[in-house]
């Protein structure tokens, strides 16, 4: 309202003096008008309307407990585990006997899902087997199969070597002077990331890396700006991922989604012609990094910040897009969040007449049963109560909103051909709908 005011104010002054004064002393007024409107032109582009939820959620920031990063010794067995690289969670070790020892694993903060997230790597001064018995608090359950690795290649630990009584579970590997890496997921940092978009922008000059912001700790906020020609009017897809650290497997059919998107194909030319992708490819830099089993570093879990914006990783995400919204007349009409859970599933709101795509999750989801050998959709449908990013895609834009969530031990091939597939039918879709 000040703002209006002063514009007045100025405009006032300007159309008084008119007649009377010299041309330069005009100029003199004219000046800070032109600054004023165009401050406020800034301030309306980069504005991020919030958005109301039926069940609010507090996200303002928590307190986070900060993992100690050390080499863990146990000095008469000769072997040794430590948490000293991006991406690890091992909190503490204790002694069990002289073939096991208890690998203790503790969360950001709580309250938190029950998903316990760990990676850590194991040596030991001579050859020998081990064992590693996981402690979680209290309440939680053991939920991923460990992925081990000495090079770049990951592969699940063999089922024989898996031991459960009652909720307890037991891991028996071989341990050498060349540190094993023991972890719940394959490991996939912001660096691992980078490296991946960044191979992507020099094969595709139409791909353009943006870096809006910066997280909490002050990690990059990147995003791929993809689009053929002029971005103007281009209808908007917007594709997020990694808003929970662990869950890699979305974070994989994402991948294969945006590589099938750029692949060269007269498909993908003429998609890209058409419509504008903002892609992404890392919402929480810090929980990833930092090996949290959820939450970002102001341990809240982002994907219920999408109402009031309190985390500045969903903030500066909002204000980019409106802003990107704003300049190039653009909207979005699809919004596609890519998670991991125990199986694959869509979740989906229920509401579709009214929005940008009515018909486009029955037409996606029957080509998808139709091109992938032996799928069954499964679809969990219902209006977003809290803040989540599938809410905010449909009350804030009425477009159409799905988190695409891939079950965690899901083969990584068959992610790789449902990202493929589940792009290339997209297309096909968009290409031939009328978005106007």
């Amino acid at each position: 309202m000040l703002l209006f005011i002063r514009i007045g104010m100025l405009y006032r002054t300007y159309f008084v003096s008119k007649f009377t004064l010299p041309i330069n002393q005009m100029k003199l007024i004219l000046k800070p008008i032109v600054v004023v409107v165009s401050l406020f032109i800034f301030l309306s582009c980069s504005t991020a309307k919030k958005v109301d939820f039926i069940t609010p959620v507090d996200t303002t920031s928590k307190e986070i407990s900060i993992q100690l990063k050390k080499t863990f010794k146990i000095a008469e067995l000769g072997v040794y585990l430590s948490n000293e690289f991006d991406g690890a969670r091992l909190n503490n070790i204790k002694k069990l006997n002289d073939s096991t020892a208890l690998v203790i694993i503790t969360p950001e903060n709580e309250p938190i899902n029950n998903s316990p997230y760990y990676a850590f790597k194991a040596w030991s001064d001579n050859e020998k087997p081990f064992y590693f018995t996981f402690n979680y608090p209290k309440g939680y359950k053991h939920r991923y199969l460990p992925k081990l690795t000495r090079t770049d290649q990951w592969k699940a630990i063999d089922s024989t070597a898996v031991f459960t009584i009652d909720t307890l579970v037991t891991i028996k590997v071989n341990l050498n002077k060349q540190p094993l890496t023991i972890a719940a997921q394959e490991l996939q940092t912001s660096k691992d990331v980078r490296n991946w978009y960044t191979n992507l922008l020099e094969t595709n000059d139409f791909v353009h890396l943006k870096n809006f912001g910066k997280s909490k700790l002050g990690r990059d906020l990147p995003v791929l700006d993809i689009y053929i020609g002029a971005k103007k009017d281009k209808p908007i897809i917007t594709l997020l991922t990694r808003q929970h650290p662990p869950e890699v497997t979305g974070y994989y059919a994402f991948q294969s989604f945006l590589e099938t998107i750029l692949n060269g194909s007269e498909a993908s030319k003429k998609f890209l012609n058409n419509y504008r992708i903002l892609a992404f490819p890392i919402m929480n830099p810090d929980g990833v990094d930092l090996g949290h089993w959820r939450h970002n570093a102001g341990g809240v879990d982002t994907n219920r910040d999408w109402s009031q914006y309190h985390q500045p990783e969903i903030k500066q995400t909002v204000k980019f897009i409106a802003k990107e919204m704003k300049v190039n007349h653009s909207k979005i009409i699809l919004g596609l969040d890519f998670h991991s859970t125990w199986y694959d599933i869509f979740y989906t709101n229920t509401v579709r007449e009214g929005t940008t795509l009515p018909n486009f999750i029955d037409d996606w989801f029957e080509a998808l049963e139709q091109n992938i050998p032996d799928y069954k959709i499964n679809e969990a449908s219902s209006n977003s109560t809290k803040p989540v990013s599938k809410g905010w895609f449909l009350y804030g834009h009425k477009a159409t909103g799905i988190t695409y969530e891939i079950g965690d031990a899901t083969p990584r091939d068959r992610i790789k051909m449902i990202g493929k597939i589940s792009a290339e039918q997209m297309m096909n879709i968009l290409l031939n709908t009328n978005t106007n």
